[in-house]
């Protein structure tokens, strides 16, 4: 073998040459000197970033995760709390252990921030912060979050989320709860009638999570429950989470809930979040708030005093149009004040965005009476506010016109008690309908279903395409506000709902502390490292393009991006069963975060972001028989019949959670902690043939090793780097001896499996090798584990696979005993020849990576789009003809992977490629 020099990487993930942490026990033996390289230096500073690169006009408090290199920063002694503070702002921290080396030291941290003045050239400093001033006590009743003059009451059982807030000792808000309609039926076609049930939260536990001072969380648990004058059972269960900061006037709200309806007979005709304003004000002096387009805001008063026939003055219309209470109507041109009465009081006010492109605002003076328009746009943020001089309360959630049909409700504006609401579902809209799009009748027999997959390629079977049990997570905004808003500052708040301030780190910083496998910053400084960077830079910003222009939108798709394109159409799939939505394919999701990691981009974090919210939760099952496992890709992101753990992967959440230490998040991945024991409860090889000769014994089911096993791993090692549970650790190491000790080992492609003890049974002597084990991130995570744990066999294993996978035919039948055919995805596959070149320290092996990946067209061409428009195409767009998801997926994996493991061989490469001169 020939000698290779070190990369980056190698240089970055063995042993930090600092002290060592441990007040844990030790957790295992791990590998520390796996790779080539000095030991990693210890991260001297910890600078801090806005992910949009500037300071927010507003900024209500952040949590981030912080990486550090192994061995550097101890677990806090017992008592104590870690502590940690933000340099260059007066800003509080509150800090707390995210996950750990195996030697016990710290290596992920979380950082809550909180709100205040934002400012550029922040770090992140050991030592005592700034105090904070957020309270939590906690009865058998009741739990009140504090800080200042503001307090929030949350009660433990009942309706309410939140029972009141006050400022100062007054209610400023009161009764925040969750609502839902259910109808019966789908909308009308012809004749007959629908009925509609009211539903409100019913609170069944609560859990204090955090206690300040700077950031407290309050889970609360439940069902919608029907109300007192409607019969009817509980359903919906639902998880809110209640985030408060220092320094914030706000209170964020993570609202998830699981569909547990009968798609045929449960129909979702409204859901939202409601709250009570009381309204002390004149009239005149009470003011309703939209936000409008862009930085726009639409606002006007109950009772307008502007536009009158006669002119009351311009004080008055100055102060009522930027939201103060008038100056004394003594003041006032008499004929106005006499005339004020017979001025209309608008009572209710809406803005409905019926759909990505549109929303409208109407109000009207009370109910039964007619709405009028007042005015329409493109966009909006989806910000409301209700109240006056006073006090009032501010209502909004994110991805809020991506998510349409949404709408935002002012009721009861010109009555003592106003009520705002944030409907997640409008009730203007048809009810949801998570019935499965196919005919009755399709397909009843197993030859059909053969036929129909061999045309549409998705698998169907009846009663399979079911929506119960997938759930939604959504993110909300509430504000408890002293007096109204001015127009700039309600534009601030609304920003702050839909592009949430958030701090993170560069990419050079992350790279610093050896986290997520194989991975560098992106770098140009090569004629062929150029060439690369370029290219991935152009399937992103294709498929950010694509989301806008094939309008990727609405409450159950946002997030989640198309299969396979028709260049015919001028089309993406959307109707050709398997090929339409992705969910997860080729790990969609992994190429968008591993992308962010390296890039720093806010346009992917935030991508990728909306697809971790979506495929975490509507592609897989959260109840039911299905629960833990998600759906193959499909028309409806559940109508694929095939149920899969390669879906519910917990390494596609993973990198979001340590990012941001987002609960909801860490949530979603310990659901899969036991669901290897459901897999033969679901058989997931759906209607591919059987092997007489791998048929499973009782309480063994066959497992492949990359997409079943594979997708479990993640979820296991989250746990033990979060917990220092050994269990999950053991389970982890027996998976990976029992591979090492079977006779064809990795080239079995699978074997029976044991769920108590996370073993492979059996000789393993047949040989099966599949493109699909190795393209649902178990690379990405044997990279990972093999920097962890110590597990010689199975390091022979993953090294012989990655090796002789790209092989050429000679050497893999010499191997095997037998020729296994044609292999598929060779570029695909470089990426674990590079790790074997990497490892066993082989040029020429390094170069027949590149080889292997320069096989495919991608860099043939430059990504160029070709403009279609006129009478071809609904409205003119940028076509890449021969865009896949799985393709740019899969590429844009190992250009990275190759790049951090073999690129100081890649201009050589390039060169006699031809690539570049």
């Amino acid at each position: 073998m020939s000698s290779m020099t070190p990369s980056r990487r190698g240089f970055l993930q063995t042993t930090a040459a600092a002290s060592l942490a441990s007040t844990l026990p030790p957790l295992g033996h791990a590998a520390t000197a796996n790779l080539p390289g000095q030991p990693a230096k210890p991260v001297t500073e910890t600078a801090l970033q806005w992910l949009d690169g500037q300071p927010p006009a507003r900024f209500e408090g952040t949590t981030l995760g912080v990486p550090w290199p192994r061995g550097q920063v101890r677990k806090p002694a017992a008592g104590q709390a870690l502590q940690f503070r933000v340099a260059g702002a007066n800003l509080p921290v509150q800090s707390w252990p995210l996950a750990y080396w195996p030697d016990g030291s710290l290596k992920w941290t979380a950082h809550a921030v909180g709100g205040g003045a934002p400012a550029a050239g922040l770090k992140l400093e050991p030592g005592a912060s700034l105090a904070g001033n957020l309270s939590v006590k906690q009865s058998d009743a009741q739990i009140v979050v504090s800080a200042g003059d503001l307090s929030w009451t949350i009660p433990t059982r009942g309706e309410h989320l939140i029972a009141e807030a006050t400022r100062a000792g007054r209610v400023t808000l009161k009764a925040v709860k969750l609502v839902a309609l259910r109808q019966d039926g789908a909308e009308l076609e012809g004749e007959g009638g629908v009925a509609r049930q009211a539903f409100t939260s019913k609170v069944t536990a609560v859990t204090v999570e955090q206690r300040g001072p700077v950031r407290a969380v309050v889970k609360l648990d439940g069902m919608h429950t029907a109300s007192s004058q409607a019969k009817g059972r509980d359903w919906l269960p639902f998880s809110v989470r209640l985030y408060f900061h220092a320094g914030s006037d706000s209170v964020r709200i993570v609202h998830t809930f699981i569909f547990d309806g009968v798609p045929a007979q449960d129909y979702i005709a409204g859901l939202g979040v409601t709250a009570q304003v009381p309204m002390t004000d004149a009239s005149h002096d009470r003011h309703v708030r939209f936000s409008g387009e862009d930085i726009g805001v639409w606002g006007e008063a109950v009772r307008p005093i502007t536009g009158l026939r006669r002119d009351p003055g311009q004080a008055f219309k100055d102060a009522q149009v930027a939201g103060r209470a008038l100056p004394p109507l003594s003041g006032m041109a008499k004929t106005v004040q006499d005339g004020l009465k017979w001025i209309p009081e608008w009572n209710d006010f809406s803005l409905s965005q019926a759909h990505a492109d549109g929303f409208s605002v109407r109000k009207r003076t009370a109910a039964g009476h007619a709405w009028i328009d007042a005015n329409a746009g493109h966009r909006t943020k989806g910000l409301v506010y209700a109240g006056g001089a006073s006090g009032g309360v501010a209502l909004g959630f994110k991805d809020f016109w991506q998510r349409a049909p949404v709408r935002l409700d002012v009721r009861g504006a010109a009555t003592a008690t106003a009520e705002v609401t944030a409907w997640l579902w409008s009730p203007s809209a048809p009810a949801m309908d998570m019935r499965s799009y196919r005919s009755a009748g399709e397909m009843d027999t197993f030859q059909e279903q053969i036929e129909g997959l061999n045309i549409t390629y998705e698998d169907y079977e009846a009663g399979w395409d079911d929506a119960h049990g997938v759930a939604r997570t959504s993110e909300l905004v509430l504000w408890a506000l002293p007096a109204t808003p001015s127009h700039q500052a309600f534009s601030d708040m609304a920003e702050q709902v839909a592009n949430p301030a958030r701090l993170v780190l560069s990419p050079q910083r992350l790279h610093a502390a050896a986290v997520f496998g194989d991975w560098d910053p992106a770098d140009r400084s090569t004629p062929a490292r150029k060439l690369i960077e370029d290219r991935m830079s152009v399937q992103l910003d294709q498929y950010l393009k694509e989301i806008e222009q094939h309008r990727w939108y609405g409450f159950w798709n946002y997030g989640d991006v198309m299969h396979a394109y028709d260049a015919d159409r001028h089309m993406w799939r959307y109707d050709i069963g398997g090929y339409a939505w992705d969910n997860s394919e080729l790990s969609t999701d992994l190429w968008l975060w591993t992308s962010y990691l390296r890039t720093g981009r806010a346009d992917v974090f935030k991508m990728a972001e909306a697809m971790t919210r979506h495929t975490g939760e509507v592609d897989v099952y959260h109840l039911g028989r299905f629960k833990g496992f998600g759906t193959r890709h499909g028309v409806q992101h559940w109508s694929d019949s095939s149920k899969q753990p390669r879906v519910s992967n917990a390494a596609y959440r993973r990198i979001y959670f340590y990012l941001t230490a987002d609960e909801r998040c860490g949530d979603l991945i310990r659901e899969l902690l036991e669901s290897d024991a459901d897999i033969d409860k679901v058989d997931i090889s759906r209607k591919l043939p059987k092997d007489p000769a791998r048929a499973s014994a009782p309480g063994l089911p066959n497992a492949s090793f990359g997409t079943t096993w594979g997708s479990w791993i993640a979820a296991w090692l989250t746990e033990w780097e979060r917990t220092g549970d050994k269990r999950w650790r053991d389970k982890l190491v027996n998976g990976m001896q029992s591979i090492g000790d079977l006779k064809r080992r990795w080239f079995a492609g699978g074997a029976p499996y044991d769920a108590k003890t996370g073993k492979f049974e059996g000789p393993g002597d047949h040989v099966s090798i599949s493109h699909l084990n190795g393209v649902f991130g178990v690379i990405e995570m044997s990279s990972e584990l093999l920097t962890l744990v110590d597990v010689p066999a199975y390091r022979k294993a993953w090294l012989e696979y990655c090796r002789y996978y790209n092989a050429p035919r000679a050497e893999l039948t010499a191997l095997l005993g037998k020729d296994p055919g044609k292999l598929n995805l060779a570029d695909t596959g470089s990426r674990m020849t590079a790790y074997a070149a990497f490892h066993e320290k082989d040029r020429a092996l390094a170069l027949r990576a590149w080889r292997e990946f320069f096989s495919s067209n991608a860099l043939k061409g430059d990504g160029r789009t070709r403009r279609i428009g006129g009478v071809d195409v609904l409205r003119p767009l940028d076509e890449q003809p021969g865009i896949s998801t799985n393709g740019s997926a899969q590429w844009g994996l190992a250009a990275i992977q190759n790049l951090a493991l073999v690129g100081d061989s890649l201009d050589e490469a390039a060169k006699a490629a031809g690539l570049v001169s």
